[in-house]
């Protein structure tokens, strides 16, 4: 399946699309709201297996409604070392199906350097998810 087209902006008013990404594996991460617990631990274990992530070509996205303003604050306060996308309009949040009934859904695409989606994460542990994501990139790349 292919990656779904995105254009959003993160937390420095920056635009990212799917485009750009050609050629790297792309994280693309949904959660519910910044600066909750399960949300902040997340992005921090995100933050945390950034280098490892990084050195086998990974590049790591959030996603959530919230606004770009919002985005800054909690990059800042965590110092997080890669960009949170602003969905407002939620037009990337449904296109990935991760608009659920109370709100935006817990839920990953690992997409491949082709485009096309390799693994879809639901009901996401924040937890250990990081580590889940490392060992299966290193899963598919070995």
């Amino acid at each position: 399946m292919k990656a779904k087209y995105f254009r959003l902006s993160d937390q420095n008013n920056t635009i990212h699309t799917l485009k750009q990404y050609r050629g790297k594996w792309i994280v693309l991460y949904f959660y519910p709201k910044d600066d909750t617990p399960g949300c902040t631990i997340e992005a921090c274990k995100f933050r945390d297996s950034f280098k490892e992530l990084q050195q086998l070509g990974v590049v790591i996205l959030g996603v959530s409604k919230d606004s770009v303003l919002s985005h800054k604050k909690f990059v800042e306060k965590y110092h997080l070392n890669f960009p949170i996308l602003s969905d407002e309009s939620k037009e990337t949040i449904k296109a990935y199906d991760a608009q659920g009934i109370l709100g935006t859904l817990r839920k990953t695409y690992l997409i491949d350097p082709n485009g096309d989606v390799k693994k879809v994460y639901d009901n996401v542990n924040p937890t250990i998810h990081a580590g889940e994501i490392l060992r299966d990139i290193q899963g598919m790349q070995a």
